[in-house]
């Protein structure tokens, strides 16, 4: 019994010390959250409006350009997948990796060949133990992205949908990340990166209003070799910091889970451990009784 005393105990000093360490993480996630929202807004204007500009250049000008011309036969395709650098946070990782098998079937029933890009440890973790190839990987920045990584996973994957010919060459560019909606509400999302689609507005314009006229200088190519690539770097970019709050919203969500659940193992161990306390003591009055009243009876029969 004493040693069951001894083990239920360590056990609860145990969990304690898990829970000490969980529900700092939960603080730290909650800390960080706010900060990677913030970043998310703050790049939402520029994102905004680095799209209305490239819609404006691809809808009025008349050049074919490299990055907006929708193949005839798409062949093969690129898919850049989006995981964190860490664990504990929960389904996040798993779920976004789903969602990027789920595309990779789609693909692969509509005859393209696909090559799979990874960012974060976690993605790379996942394929390397399938030995399933991966074209290109980079982690190190799923907490914090910067826009330096965006721009060379920006020049990487146009470096493939550019290219003539070669294994790197694509016909098509996907990303598939975590869309953070609210705290609570974090969806793996699925985005055709390459070749851009302008969706323009089925809306008709007021009769009064004035369609604009645009002039580009130095010319539609140049101002489209120039804005193009931003767009893209600017578009993986948020996503990177989409997949960034989500990621802490996981983590979050994940380490109260986690300190909740150490809360009731150890008002469940306590309880046990008790229970054996009381048995323990209980045994023991009785053993004392027992001597006592054998004693007493061997003095009355030597009487």
């Amino acid at each position: 019994m004493a040693a069951t005393l001894r083990e239920l105990r360590g056990r609860i000093k145990s969990v304690q010390a898990t829970k000490k360490i969980t529900r700092a993480m939960e603080l730290i996630a909650a800390s960080r959250i706010i900060k990677a929202q913030q970043r998310a807004q703050a790049a939402a204007p520029y994102a905004r409006e680095l799209t209305r500009a490239v819609s404006a250049v691809a809808t009025y000008s008349r050049v074919d350009h490299p990055l907006t011309t929708e193949p005839e036969n798409s062949q093969r395709a690129a898919v850049l997948i989006l995981t964190s650098d860490r664990g504990l946070a929960g389904a996040y990782s798993s779920g976004v990796i789903k969602e990027g098998e789920r595309l990779r079937e789609k693909l692969t029933s509509e005859g393209k060949d696909v090559d799979t890009y990874v960012a974060g440890r976690k993605g790379i973790a996942y394929f390397a133990f399938r030995q399933r190839r991966v074209v290109d990987s980079w982690s190190g920045f799923s907490d914090t992205p910067t826009y330096d990584a965006a721009r060379d996973i920006a020049d990487t994957l146009i470096a493939a949908f550019t290219a003539e010919e070669g294994d790197t060459a694509v016909d098509e560019v996907h990303v598939v990340y975590t869309r953070f909606r609210t705290m609570l509400v974090q969806e793996p999302t699925t985005v055709r990166l390459l070749p851009l689609e302008v969706v323009e507005s089925a809306e008709r314009p007021d009769t009064a209003d004035v369609l604009p006229l645009y002039e580009f200088e130095p010319s539609d190519t140049e101002v489209l070799d120039a804005l193009l690539p931003r767009y893209v770097q600017s578009r993986i970019f948020f996503s990177l910091l989409q997949a960034s709050a989500s990621e802490l919203a996981a983590r979050q969500r994940a380490m109260k889970s986690a300190t909740d659940n150490a809360e009731e193992l150890i008002k469940s161990y306590t309880r046990v451990a008790n229970q054996a306390r009381q048995a323990g003591i209980t045994q023991e009055i009785s053993e004392i009784v027992g001597g006592v009243n054998a004693l007493a009876d061997a003095n009355a029969g030597s009487e």
